[in-house]
């Protein structure tokens, strides 16, 4: 049987993070980033490693996490109050984000 993320587990994920209109502002992919004219030289582009749950990602990516299963693709629509606020200092505060998310593997 197919193990499904609990909270507490250690996940890697890929993921692309787009606003509403589509425009790609992150990325784990790196033939994504530089499709969408964001790659940067100065990072790695390989899976995402965080433990579900833990608040080190914004809420709702963090709640989508729990319960996919390895391999599971699914793409969340994210308000601003489960990501960077509705305002502040942060540039993505106030907007909805868009994340297409793969669950690569369950440590």
């Amino acid at each position: 049987m197919d193990k499904n993320v609990q909270v507490g587990d250690k996940v890697k994920v890929n993921y692309i993070g787009a606003f509403t209109d589509g425009k790609i502002f992150d990325t784990s992919h790196e033939d994504v980033a530089k499709k969408a004219g964001i790659f940067d030289s100065g990072r790695w582009y390989e899976p995402l490693a965080v433990t579900a749950g833990a608040g080190e990602l914004i809420k709702g990516f963090d709640n989508a996490l729990i319960g996919m299963t390895v391999g599971e693709k699914k793409q969340v629509t994210i308000p601003p109050e489960m990501a960077y606020g509705k305002s502040g200092d942060h540039p993505l505060a106030g907007k909805t984000l868009v994340f297409n998310i793969e669950l690569v593997s369950i440590n």
